[in-house]
């Protein structure tokens, strides 16, 4: 029997994962993994040749393979963030000695893995229709990650967007206050929806709560006053914890998150008419789980007016696999070896 050995990568600034995965029975299964720091490394071609030669003699070379990058992808070449790295497709093949390696934005990449995510990695928050149409992802992090993906003869083609630097809009007194808040704090004269909508996002919306009036004894105003100047702790986390255990002004603010988080998922199905399913992937969807499970988030989300209907309709998921941008160049890998390299 012949096996497909496929190499998938999920590389950023500080760490990067490398694995080789097999197809077992139509089914990708890991057969071997590495961690990285990325900064111990000249650039990605000497770390791909030491992970390829040190696999296991059992596992036979990858001759496919697709790497989630940190940063924008043009014209097979990329470059990344915090790192002085330039890459380039080809050059990273011949490294590896491999027939393909496609270099993917490390959200785009999500996009290849939906189809395929089981119920160990994902987690139905709304029950819905699903048909063949678009696709979309967001996802809060550092950042607010968006992409969408739409179909083809030779499956799905994911789209990158940068969706999450499109205009705040306050929808309420108490948001337009925050926003007016952040633009005098940050010094800039626009708020983009990730400075709110993302783990900083956070942060920030804790920072304004904690620093009005009648929270000058709080606990966590000295911590935020301290994140805000260094970002040397993680204020988003202190936060968490304290509405988790009761903290009021901590629950207001994991709330405020929330709703605005959900009005930005409803906007993004509206935007790309996602038919084919919503999902809600990122860094803080397995931690906060139970808030995107929440009122908060789903009644925000729905809120659409006229179209409130067609976000009810949708199936909406959010991926909890911590490994999932791995597991998605898995599946572009595959889809690459399956075509013997031809796609585009």
């Amino acid at each position: 029997m012949v096996v497909t050995t496929l190499l998938a990568g999920d590389m950023g600034g500080t760490k990067t994962l490398l694995a080789i995965y097999e197809v077992q029975g139509g089914v990708l299964v890991q057969r071997h993994q590495h961690r990285y720091v990325s900064s111990e490394w000249s650039s990605l071609e000497p770390m791909l040749n030491d992970f390829v030669r040190g696999r296991p003699d059992a596992i036979k070379p990858p001759s496919y393979g697709c790497i989630a990058v940190a940063g924008p992808v043009r014209d097979r070449r990329a470059s990344i963030t915090n790192l002085p790295w330039q890459l380039q497709e080809d050059d990273l093949a011949k490294a590896a000695d491999m027939e393909r390696l496609e270099l993917v934005n490390d959200f785009g990449v999500l996009i290849y893995g939906l189809p395929h995510l089981d119920q160990t990695q994902e987690v139905v928050l709304q029950e819905g229709a699903k048909d063949a149409g678009p696709v979309a992802i967001l996802g809060a992090g550092t950042g607010l990650g968006m992409a969408r993906g739409v179909q083809s003869d030779q499956g799905l083609v994911a789209l990158p967007s940068e969706g999450g630097h499109r205009e705040f809009a306050p929808r309420n007194l108490e948001e337009w206050q925050l926003s007016e808040w952040l633009k005098q704090d940050l010094g800039i004269e626009r708020l983009s929806i990730e400075r709110v909508v993302s783990g900083t996002g956070l942060g920030h919306i804790a920072n304004w709560l904690l620093h009005q009036p009648e929270a000058q004894t709080h606990p966590l105003r000295e911590l935020a006053t301290e994140w805000r100047q260094t970002m040397a702790n993680d204020l988003p986390a202190h936060v968490s914890e304290a509405a988790s255990q009761g903290d009021p002004l901590m629950q207001r603010a994991l709330e405020l998150w929330l709703s605005a988080y959900g009005c930005a998922a409803g906007d993004l199905a509206l935007q790309e008419l996602c038919t084919g399913g919503l999902w809600i992937g990122g860094g803080t969807a397995a931690k906060q789980l139970a808030g995107l499970q929440s009122a908060h988030f789903l009644d925000a989300m729905r809120a659409k007016g006229r179209f409130k209907s067609f976000i009810n309709d949708l199936e909406i998921k959010a991926v909890i696999d911590p490994q999932a941008g791995l597991f998605s160049a898995a599946c572009r890998a595959r889809m690459l070896a399956e075509s013997g390299g031809t796609l585009s």
